[in-house]
This record gives structure tokens, C-alpha cells and sequence, in this order.
């Protein structure tokens, strides 16, 4: 039985406890009273309140660490530690209409020398299906106590590839059918499940083979970037550089899929 440290179960309590009221509340999805939030982009009073139990529970362990937080942004913390960058309910359109397919996402983020960060811990996790994926720096990727490897497969024909599709006020449409224009000839499949953090956890996990999508938010992709490399895989922006939280895009997959589906990003964005 592998164990994590300390901090990961800190995140994975403060995420079941969240996580346990928005199964109960996917329960009762059409009950719930909603606000818009923008265009075509609804947010649940769930979602509020997943992210008030998460900070919650998160500052009860460590209360010095400030945090980046999708609905309520930055909540300032000692500089000199870490924070918490969370999405309470990635997938929210999935939830409000009741496809159970959406996760918690937690990660950890330290500050380096020089003012840079690095994220050392992550941790998503999905409450309808009770699968919990965690990483930690050095420490590899898991699901529950699994080790989990990036998928093996070298050809693009034989692989599954995730993305997220552009629609009505986020991510550019032009681009985007660029790309799919260069990826979807050759691939075994395209799969668009609507929760970023979910499709990194299934690449890091070998379902899919890689995955590519812009108009990310750092709480999008915080957990899962380090998970699919501590699962052994690639993880770039489109330029095939480390600026993904800056850039707002990612390319994921293993060795072989990241490089070949790099080259066809860029080629279609050429």
C-alpha cells in the first residue's frame, strides 16, 4: 500500500468532504438556484460552495498559504510559502446538466528563487466515480494506490486523443479547426469530455494517448500538467516550450505522441 505524505492527505480529506456535498447535489442538479457568471457560462451555487469548503478545510491545515481560486480569485497568503490553486467544480456545464463526468482539482504551487513557481503536489478528483489521482514531485502519478504510466502507443493511428472544443465567447474557433483539421486524418479517434483536469488525470493514466487544448486557466491544468509527468509523460505548449500556464495551452501525451502531436499543432498554426 503506497502511502502520500502528509499534505496529500490534507488535500484528498478537504476534497472528499467537497466532494461528498456535490454528489449530493448532482443529485439534485435540477433544483439548484444558478446565476450566470458569462456568456454561455454558468456557475452553481455547488460550485460556490465546493470552493468555500475546500478553502475552508485547506486553511485549517495550513492558514499562512494564500490561494488562486476560479470563483474567488486570489486570497493573499505569506509570499515566501506556498498556495493553493483550485478549480471547486471543473466540468460545471457537464454538472448542471447532469453528465457525471466533472472533478475537484487541487495543487500545490511553491515559490522558487527569482520569483518563479513550480507546482510540487496535485491532487483530482472525481466524486461521482470516487477516483481519486494524486502526484507528487519526484514521487510519480497514482490513482488510489496504482502507479500510474503514460500510454505505450508510438503510432498515431492507434491513438485516442482528448481536446477541448471551442464555443460560444471562450477559445478561438479559427484555430482550433486548424489543428483538428491536422490531428483528427490521423488519429484513431478524438474524444471532447468537457473537463480539462480529467482528461491530463486519463492521459497520465494511459486512457487517452495525448490531448491538446487552448484557453486553459491555471486551475485547469495545475494538478494535471504535473501528473502527466510524473506519470512519465510530455507536456509542452503549442510552441513546444514550458510556458503553458502563461500561453493558456497544452500539449500532453508520451514521448512519441507529444512530439508528433507538436508537430502537427504547430504545422496547422504555421
Amino acid at each position: 500500500m503506497v502511502s502520500h505524505s502528509g499534505l496529500l492527505t490534507v488535500m484528498e480529506r478537504a476534497a472528499r468532504k467537497a466532494g461528498s456535498k456535490l454528489r449530493r447535489d448532482f443529485g439534485e442538479v435540477e433544483h439548484l438556484q444558478v446565476s450566470r457568471k458569462g456568456p454561455a457560462d454558468f456557475v452553481s451555487k455547488a460550485d460556490k460552495q465546493a470552493e468555500q469548503t475546500l478553502v475552508e478545510e485547506l486553511q485549517k491545515a495550513r492558514p499562512d498559504w494564500g490561494f488562486l481560486l476560479e470563483e474567488g480569485g486570489v486570497i493573499e497568503g505569506d509570499p515566501n510559502k506556498p498556495r493553493w490553486i483550485i478549480d471547486p467544480l471543473d466540468g460545471t456545464t457537464n454538472f448542471l446538466h447532469g453528465i457525471p463526468h466533472f472533478a475537484i482539482s487541487i495543487a500545490v504551487e511553491e515559490p522558487l528563487f527569482g520569483g518563479k513557481r513550480e507546482v510540487t503536489s496535485g491532487l483530482i478528483y472525481q466524486p461521482v466515480t470516487d477516483e481519486s489521482y494524486w502526484a507528487e514531485k519526484n514521487r510519480g502519478a497514482w490513482r488510489h494506490d496504482q502507479r500510474l504510466r503514460v500510454s505505450a502507443r508510438r503510432d498515431l493511428a492507434d491513438c485516442l486523443i482528448a481536446t477541448g472544443i471551442p464555443f460560444m465567447g471562450h477559445g478561438n474557433m479559427a484555430e482550433w479547426t486548424r489543428i483538428f483539421g491536422a490531428v483528427a486524418p490521423s488519429v484513431a479517434g478524438l474524444r471532447r469530455f468537457g473537463a480539462a483536469s480529467l482528461d491530463l488525470a486519463h492521459v497520465a493514466s494511459g486512457r487517452y494517448d495525448g490531448f491538446w487544448e487552448s484557453g486553459l486557466q491555471p486551475w485547469d491544468v495545475a494538478a494535471g500538467i504535473l501528473m502527466v509527468r510524473e506519470a512519465g509523460g510530455f507536456v509542452s505548449d503549442f510552441r513546444g516550450g514550458d510556458q503553458m500556464i502563461d500561453r493558456k495551452e497544452v500539449i500532453a501525451g508520451n514521448d512519441a505522441t507529444h512530439s508528433k502531436l507538436h508537430k502537427l499543432v504547430a504545422g496547422a498554426l504555421r
